[in-house]
């Protein structure tokens, strides 16, 4: 999902760079969303993790 935004970021600069407003506007606005979708999936995952006590591997014996 990463991709998808810096993809649509790198998108949203060259349509920038040219000066079409339009599709600068609507490729950042695409990267921005994934953005925060990318972050709140990475909360939630945090989240669950830290709850749910699933650590890394068992001491040594």
């Amino acid at each position: 999902m990463l991709r998808w935004a810096v993809i649509f970021l790198v998108i949203a600069i060259i349509a920038a760079i040219f000066g079409f407003g339009g599709i600068a506007g609507a490729s950042a606005g695409i990267a921005q969303l994934l953005f925060y979708i990318f972050i709140a999936v990475f909360v939630i995952s945090l989240l669950v993790g830290l709850f749910t006590g699933r650590g890394g591997p068992p001491p040594p014996v």
